[in-house]
């Protein structure tokens, strides 16, 4: 069965820190590329970042020098380190996975807040 958990979410101050964490069960996480995606309300899902199985990073501008994503394939689990949070990182961030067919697989979200 196939399960990806993100937590870390919450009320953050500008300026401040989160880490998103994502486990993962049921999906060989070690060859999978992995992601971060958000959606703000009103806005479509865009992409915050992916790292490949040979640990290659991608970040969208809005995350560069801010955002670090990493993966843990010991405990099949993908991180997302947020620093400078902004109020406009305010969105729900989704974990996702590649597949071998399709689009890939979505977590359930875990909602970021950054507001003062």
């Amino acid at each position: 069965q196939v399960q990806l958990v993100e937590s870390g979410g919450g009320l953050v101050q500008p300026g401040g820190s989160l880490r998103l964490s994502c486990t993962t069960s049921g999906i060989s996480f070690s060859i999978r590329k992995m992601g971060w995606f958000r959606q703000a309300p009103g806005k479509q899902r865009e992409l915050v970042a992916t790292i490949t199985s040979d640990e290659s990073t991608n970040y969208a501008n809005s995350a560069k020098g801010r955002f670090t994503i990493s993966r843990d394939n010991a405990k099949n689990t993908v991180y997302l380190q947020m620093n400078s949070l902004k109020p406009e990182d305010t969105a729900v961030y989704y974990c996702w996975s590649s597949r071998d067919y399709g689009t890939g697989y979505w977590g359930q979200g875990t909602q970021v807040t950054v507001s003062s």
